[in-house]
């Protein structure tokens, strides 16, 4: 399987090898923050497997978690395009508004994940599993 995406100006492409290992949907407050208020839509990939064909990311990393995540984003737009975690560098956690085809290739959450800090206005799919904070932590 092989997906391919971009940010909102077109100026960084990306594509990514391989079937995602995890689709999620995510409420926790930083998803919020960098989405700008709604849930967050993502697929973790294998790092090995993506790469970008056109552009170069920009970078932000805070200075002020102990083992924060690193985002990737267009310096011309600012579209968020993806997270690495220091956690596991064998992934690439992937923002599904930035496929070229994301029905085809994200089509709906497997979990709905920090359900306990969803806002009154997001909507949770029905039939999903829903956890009120990160699986298996």
């Amino acid at each position: 399987m092989s997906m391919t995406g971009r940010c909102y100006c077109g100026a960084v492409r990306y594509e990514s090898d391989g079937p995602p290992a995890f689709k999620g949907q995510c409420h926790c407050r930083e998803c919020q923050y960098i989405s700008g208020g709604a849930e967050n839509l993502f697929m973790i990939v294998p790092s090995a497997g993506f790469r970008y064909v056109a552009g170069a990311p920009k970078t932000f990393t805070r200075s002020d978690l102990e083992s924060p995540g690193t985002r990737e984003f267009c310096a011309e737009c600012g579209t968020h395009l993806s997270t690495r975690s220091p956690r596991d560098p064998s992934i690439v956690i992937l923002k599904v508004g930035t496929l070229d085809d994301p029905a085809a290739d994200y089509g709906g959450p497997q979990a709905v994940i920090w359900t306990k800090d969803a806002q009154p206005y997001h909507l949770m799919p029905e039939g999903v599993p829903q956890f009120p904070g990160f699986p298996g932590r």
